[in-house]
């Protein structure tokens, strides 16, 4: 774990602007700064960087948040991976709390291998474009197939020579770990001692972790060998899990996010040549059918999945493999099928870009349906087999378990019903049965594992907070702008004897926030400011609770600001820049009294249709003392008049 200590070190070097402005053409605007949103696509900036508040939101899609939370969105990195990310920008050494012998075992040796894969890597690449060898042999086929150099730069291809130990003498001459460099893949053991290249006259694909990291290495053999085997891959290691390895998601992701769809190809060549045709949004499995870890790492980026595969039988069988746990993960799978001989990566380059992003387009299949239809064509006439369709399909069709796909499944029992030309009624209790053995199941196993289940709610997504404050209640609107002047000027003196926070606390002692969450930024504040901790909206930014970090944007950040302008029109006015906050903090304070006065009156009103005579002469003394309150309040701040 990293210490708090360097992670409060990162919090102050942060500078939001030199993060964000890497991604976002931002342009001044005021105090703050505009530009495209990068989580939507969008024609008129909306997306607002706020170098005082340290912190962005987009009046468009709502995103929001601080520099960190930035990097986890945008390039979908962990808390930890985000914070090692600054502090490599801002050359922050961190430190780490003490680890088990174990941990740090594993730790170093994934550093290691990191090192190691990353001088291969340059190796590699240096083969392929710096000697005779790598551009006669290796760069020249590249080029038939249709490569160009930039594209194999940005991906990182390289070449391993034919020679017998050209990189293990490399490796060793730079006094890497004998011992380690056989875990790496890149070497082998032959004769017990002696170590040789393991990915000999080969064109190597570095596989990317989704932070950039070289992790392992796929290895293919220029032209067709009968043989040898088409593609070599880096042994399970400490940093290298095929079945977690998603091909090309490191320079993809981007792409998936605004495309909100991903690309599913097979070859590391398939996502070179998409790439090189400007489709960016595209990754590779490699060779393997999809796992619940890949298909995790897709849904970090869009609920939607395109498989695009050969459309051979083999290409058929390869894409519908394992995608029963796609829809479990609440995908929407769709396919597409490439005709003839072809795969990707030739039909690309034999239709051009714009044609090929037609063809996929045109020649969607939904995944359940296009199933179907292929065990239906391979039953034939068998009722048997047939019926196992049915059973099969029904199995499928339970996986889709969120109440809010439920609409997406009546169509699909709807549809599926058809086809098999059976009673839609039957199919749906079918499938209701295959939910209730799945949910029976999964009971038995808590129940084995001495496990407590509880349910916490609805799956649903709470509603997005609506942010236009002229559509909230009135009461929700006046409490806002009271955590607003508390968070805007909170710190700074009302008098010489108390800060404007001590003010406000003094002056709202006999009334309430009702609106939860609102109370809960209010007693956060207030027990910070009572440990003198100084809280201010940019210390919230970090608040370990998300619902809180998003309050204070959505009160602090407003989507329009008055123009310096008005400065240099009207000089010596001081419109702009005057300092309103005892003005803001005086009406704020008066307004939440007499709105919070307003509803007493409202409840009193109604008690004393039903009171008995007595409680009526006391709740009429009650209204007195209100009428008293009120008048002190608007006589200290001239005429009000509420609604």
């Amino acid at each position: 774990m990293i210490t708090p200590q360097t992670i409060e070190q990162i919090k102050n070097r942060i500078d939001i602007l030199d993060v964000v402005g890497e991604y976002v053409k931002l342009k001044k605007r005021g105090s703050n700064y505009l530009g495209l949103c990068p989580f939507h696509n969008e024609k008129t900036p909306s997306f607002t960087v706020s170098p005082a508040k340290e912190l962005y939101k987009c009046f468009g899609c709502g995103k929001s948040g601080n520099t960190i939370t930035f990097l986890m969105d945008h390039d979908k990195l962990s808390y930890v991976e985000a914070l090692k990310w600054l502090a490599n920008r801002y050359h922050i050494e961190i430190e780490e709390t003490e680890v088990s012998p174990e941990q740090l075992q594993i730790k170093q040796a994934s550093e290691s291998l990191n090192i190691v894969n990353n001088f291969a890597r340059t190796f590699f690449e240096n083969q392929l474009f710096e000697t005779e060898e790598g551009q006669r042999i290796a760069l020249s086929y590249l080029k038939e197939r249709g490569f160009r150099e930039d594209i194999l730069k940005k991906f990182q291809i390289g070449y391993n020579p034919n020679q017998r130990d050209e990189l293990t003498k490399a490796l060793l001459t730079n006094q890497f770990n004998r011992e380690l460099l056989p875990k790496t893949g890149l070497v082998s053991v032959r004769n017990e001692t002696e170590l040789v290249d393991n990915y000999r006259g080969r064109i190597i694909f570095p596989i990317h972790s989704t932070t950039g990291k070289i992790i392992g290495f796929g290895a293919r053999v220029i032209g067709k060998v009968d043989k040898a085997p088409k593609y070599i891959n880096t042994p399970e290691n400490e940093i290298y899990s095929k079945s977690k390895v998603l091909y090309g998601a490191y320079f993809a992701r981007m792409a998936i996010d605004k495309a909100d769809e991903c690309l599913l190809v097979e070859g590391y060549t398939d996502v070179v040549s998409l790439h090189q045709a400007g489709i960016e949004n595209v990754v590779a499995s490699g060779g393997t059918s999809l796992t619940t870890d890949q298909v995790r790492t897709i849904r970090k980026y869009s609920n939607n999945l395109t498989i695009i595969y050969d459309g051979d039988q083999a290409g058929i069988k390869a894409a519908l493999r394992g995608l029963d746990m796609a829809l479990e993960e609440g995908l929407n799978v769709k396919l597409v099928l490439i005709p003839g001989n072809e795969d990707p990566d030739s039909y690309v380059q034999l239709l051009g870009a714009q044609r090929f992003r037609e063809f996929v387009t045109a020649n969607k299949k939904d995944f359940i349906l296009f199933q179907l239809e292929v065990m239906l064509k391979d039953a034939g006439t068998d009722i048997s087999k047939k019926s196992e369709v049915v059973n099969q399909v029904a199995d499928t069709l339970s996986k889709i378990t969120k109440a809010e796909e439920f609409t997406k499944l009546q169509d699909y029992i709807r549809q599926c019903a058809a086809l098999l030309k059976i009673d839609e009624g039957g199919l749906t209790n079918l499938v209701n049965k295959f939910k209730r053995e799945k949910i029976s199941k999964e009971e038995k196993k808590l129940s084995f594992d001495g496990t407590d289940s509880f349910y916490t709610g609805s799956d649903q997504p709470p509603p997005p907070e609506n942010e236009n404050i002229s559509l909230l209640s009135q009461d929700d609107a006046c409490e806002r702008n009271m955590l607003k002047v508390l968070l805007d000027y909170g710190l700074k003196q009302w008098d010489e004897h108390k800060t404007i926070a001590q003010f406000i606390f003094e002056e709202l002692e006999q009334f309430h926030i009702e609106n939860p969450l609102l109370l809960h930024l209010w007693n956060e504040y207030r027990d910070f400011y009572n440990r003198g901790q100084l809280p201010d909206a940019k210390s919230f930014l970090y608040h370990p609770d998300e619902s809180i970090r998003e309050l204070v944007i959505s009160i602090t950040v407003s989507k329009h600001e008055l123009s310096q302008k008005w400065d240099e029109r009207l000089q010596g006015m001081n419109i702009s820049n005057r300092d309103t906050s005892h003005e803001d903090a005086l009406i704020s304070t008066s307004i939440f009294k007499l709105r919070k006065i307003k509803k007493m009156f409202e409840e009193n009103q109604r008690d004393m249709e039903n009171a008995s005579l007595e409680d009526q002469m006391k709740l009429i003394e009650v209204h007195k003392q209100l009428k008293q309150i009120e008048r002190e309040i608007t006589q200290k701040m001239g005429t009000v008049i509420m609604k």
